[in-house]
């Protein structure tokens, strides 16, 4: 084989690099409007940090699809931000919005990141690792500052090595459980915030979508988070740990939507994914019986409700279609169609 040759792209690799390319679409249009609208310098700094990365992500990924003469998809664009629109949020959400995003972007990068064979996209996702973490490295000192970063809860420093001897250890279904772990609180601290997140985003998207239904879905997305916010709460007040602040004041009284409902739209399916990716990773760290299926419950209303925003997304002909696998039914239907015709 030659040393000059090139592999093509195969579908780990595509797909991700069209994810990727939608996602930061998506985020260059937001944190347009979150920096144009900041009033805090230091706030309006960090998102234009953020905003020249996704911008940067843009580049590259369409000189890699214009390499394979793949399409580049259409994602998000100008005309799916509304340039008059007053704020929609403060600027402590927009902190709080980076915090969650490049936490979800971190994760999603570092899965990434290993199964990319061609180097070209390996180097792309390998720089995308360390400019997410520079990224929230910034932004965590500038929350620290500014008092509105959000430390999981304390628990304390044990005083010597123990082992596990009574299989009571797994107990949940009856009676007293035992307190979480420091895994478990991590885990149950990591969808809270996810979860509180995403109950201000939804909520502000809910007051300004001009479409019935998507007014109607975010309501309901909203109300899903906020439940889930009960029972996770819950479980950390049982074994006496500190549940994380709200921002539901960080939403304006504007009614102008800043966004199309397709972006939008969009939005709340990614939330959607990673609410329900942080209760699968949640599932597989907890030890205690009673844990998983409260997570399954979870993820399944989540699960059916992100499938509700997928019917409304095709009805409206939102839903950019993916690279896909070829369908050999219809292509033998096709190529037999032909010959009858010839």
């Amino acid at each position: 084989m030659s040393k000059n040759h090139v592999a093509r792209l195969n579908g780990a690799e595509l797909g991700n690099i069209w994810t990727s390319y939608m996602s930061d679409s998506m985020a260059v249009c937001v944190l347009t409007r979150f920096s144009e609208t900041a009033e805090d310098p230091e706030v309006r700094n960090i998102l234009q940090f953020a905003l020249d990365l996704s911008k940067k992500h843009i580049g590259v990924l369409k000189e890699i699809f214009q390499r394979e003469n793949c399409p580049i998809p259409v994602g998000f664009e100008e005309k799916d931000m509304n340039l008059n629109a007053p704020r929609l949020f403060s600027d402590t959400f927009f902190l709080v919005y980076l915090q969650n995003m490049s936490r979800m972007g971190l994760g999603i990068y570092s899965i990434a990141l290993p199964i990319m064979a061609r180097e070209d996209v390996r180097d792309y996702y390998r720089k995308c690792v360390a400019s997410s973490a520079d990224l929230n490295v910034k932004l965590t000192k500038l929350m620290l500052k500014k008092g509105i970063y959000t430390r999981a809860p304390y628990v304390t420093v044990p005083n010597q090595v123990a082992f596990i001897n009574d299989q009571h250890y797994k107990a949940g279904w009856l009676g007293k459980q035992r307190p979480l772990t420091s895994q478990e609180m991590t885990n149950v601290s990591l969808s809270l915030l996810t979860n509180v997140f995403s109950k201000v985003l939804l909520s502000g998207y809910a007051q300004v979508a001009k479409v019935e239904k998507v007014r109607r879905y975010m309501f309901k997305g909203a109300n899903i988070a906020a439940k889930q916010i009960e029972i996770l709460s819950g479980l950390l007040h049982e074994s006496d740990l500190s549940a994380p602040p709200t921002w539901d004041s960080e939403v304006t009284e504007s009614t102008v939507a800043p966004f199309s409902d397709k972006l939008m739209m969009f939005h709340s399916r990614v939330l959607t994914q990673a609410g329900i990716a942080n209760y699968g990773g949640s599932i597989s760290m907890s030890m205690r019986h009673d844990l998983a299926p409260i997570y399954t419950k979870m993820a399944a209303e989540l699960g059916k409700f992100g499938d509700k925003g997928l019917s409304l997304m095709i009805e409206n002909r939102w839903l950019e279609e993916p690279p896909r696998a070829p369908d050999r039914t219809a292509l033998t239907k096709k190529g037999q169609d032909h010959s009858r015709d010839s």
